[in-house]
């Protein structure tokens, strides 16, 4: 049966509905992620993301829903005191923008109209953007500053470092488009935006910060990757305390997206998917599990002695972003 967005977006509204005769006491729903995109498939695979307000702390954070092989509902569940304060909700780098304009599935009261009116109050005003913007890059260059004396080693010392890439491409991401990269399609969206911006070095310099200079990444080896990411990944899947994302429900989310990429014309794009995920897995692993990530990673000058480089090259990659971001807005 052929999946379309019209089927999922009726699926998400039967959800919200269901849930809500189940808990009478929900405060409201919500639609965001790719699915309010006009083509939110990648490699025919997508995931619903939906959230679920409650009027207190729910007991549950996240929440994995198999529809198909292929698609999933992503159900977050969150407090409603998180929503407290809308005004300052607006300069929030990830729930700003996704506040500002989501699917309501699911209303109580007025607590849309509530939070609405904060969070579009001057949202869209240069100095609004450009704190959002800082606020990303802000995040990214403590990261980067806290690595340098880090005795952390393996799936965490790398782990922490991709959390400062992310920040720092959603700095320049949220100054041009107003919203944060999408997971998956990071690699294919970065391009365009640091063009945007007039930084379109920028999105060479992350593929060097990703590893892409150190190894010959065409299409067989990275499909070696992939394979080895797919055995760890299986592996790692609902070991105590795993990173959630990595689930059986969404190894074709991530496996079928990859696969796309690697047909594409832009093959190194799955590096920050696999990178992200595979660090994930491999850090619920054994070490003597994890051999094929350790010795990639090694090779790719992200781990040993060639990770001091490359957080020199995320130092002036941050310097880039944080002189850009310095301008006053018009």
């Amino acid at each position: 049966m052929r999946i379309t967005r019209d089927m999922l977006l009726r699926t998400a509204r039967e959800t919200a509905q269901k849930r809500a005769f189940d808990d009478p006491s929900l405060v409201a729903a919500y639609l965001t992620g790719s699915l309010r995109s006009e083509n939110p498939f990648l490699g025919d695979s997508t995931d619903v993301d939906i959230v679920f307000i409650h009027p207190d702390t729910p007991p549950l954070r996240r929440e994995l829903v198999a529809l198909t092989p292929n698609v999933h509902l992503d159900i977050l569940h969150v407090p409603q005191s998180d929503y407290a304060k809308p005004r300052e909700l607006r300069l929030n780098p990830w729930l700003g923008p996704e506040l500002y304009d989501p699917l309501p599935l699911l209303v109580s009261g007025h607590f849309f109209e509530f939070v609405q009116a904060g969070v579009r109050d001057k949202f869209n005003d240069p100095e609004s953007i450009l704190t959002r913007a800082r606020t990303s890059c802000t995040h990214a260059r403590q990261i980067w500053s806290g690595l340098q004396a880090d005795s952390r080693t393996g799936p965490d010392l790398l782990l922490a470092y991709l959390k400062s890439i992310v920040h720092a491409v959603n700095a320049v991401s949220l100054s041009v488009n107003g919203k944060p990269l999408a997971e998956r399609r990071l690699l294919l969206q970065f391009p365009i935006h640091a063009e945007e911006a007039g930084k379109p070095e920028l999105a060479d310099a992350l593929l060097e910060l990703l590893g892409a200079g150190n190894l010959d990444m065409d299409g067989e080896m990275l499909s070696a990757c992939l394979a080895a990411w797919e055995q760890d990944f299986t592996l790692a899947a609902g070991t105590p305390g795993v990173e959630p994302r990595i689930s059986m429900i969404r190894l074709n989310y991530y496996k079928l997206a990859c696969q796309a990429m690697l047909e594409g014309e832009s093959p190194h794009t799955i590096l920050w998917p696999l990178l992200l995920t595979w660090t994930y897995s491999a850090r619920s692993l054994p070490a003597a599990q994890r051999k094929t990530w350790e010795s990639t990673c090694l090779g790719m000058g992200l781990l040993g002695s060639g990770f001091t480089e490359k957080l020199d090259s995320l130092d002036r990659f941050l310097d880039v972003i944080e002189e850009m971001l310095e301008e006053e807005p018009s």
